[in-house]
């Protein structure tokens, strides 16, 4: 028995995940409809570098615009080492928070990779008033990721899922 309390994560139904470009309006509707128990909104692999900026405004829109209610919504953020991922969690955070209830952070390889992300989610947070704190879910794509695998899933209370890439960990 240790004397180091737990809190567990918020429970949610994850039985099936939808992911949906952020660079499609008509995919992102359709979503905001669908029966998954999570939809991900993709602002990283299923957008071209080209258009990053126009999906994270459509993903910002879609956040404020649609009826969420039925689902878990998710955005995965670009990856910490883009130019991209400060911009995603700042304009998203800051202009949709309210309606966001998790972020999915692509290929995590160490433990100050989470903290970076919770840091800037708490600032923002608390800087807009944003209730209860959005959750985390990190993918672990990398020979890195899995060798700090541990380090990883205790950095934050805010993590929720562990996902496993499977290709870009081949790759690694």
């Amino acid at each position: 028995m240790s004397f180091t309390t737990i809190e567990p994560a918020k429970l949610r139904l994850n039985r099936s995940e939808l992911a949906v470009p952020g660079s499609n309006p008509v995919f992102l509707e359709k979503a905001a409809k669908s029966e998954a128990d999570i939809v991900f909104l993709d602002l990283e692999d299923s957008v071209a570098p080209d258009e990053k900026e126009r999906a994270r405004a459509n993903v910002i829109e879609a956040l404020n615009d649609l009826d969420w209610s039925a689902t878990t919504v998710s955005v995965r953020i670009n990856g910490l080492d883009t130019p991209y991922m400060y911009r995603d969690v700042i304009e998203v955070v800051e202009r949709a928070g309210e309606a966001l209830d998790l972020l999915m952070v692509p290929k995590v390889g160490t433990a100050a990779d989470v903290y970076a992300v919770d840091m800037l989610l708490s600032q923002i947070e608390q800087a807009k008033g944003i209730t209860p704190p959005i959750g985390l879910e990190l993918i672990i794509e990398t020979a890195l990721g899995m060798q700090n695998l541990g380090a990883i899933a205790a950095a934050s209370a805010r993590t929720e899922s562990l996902h496993f890439g499977v290709a870009d960990y081949a790759a690694s």
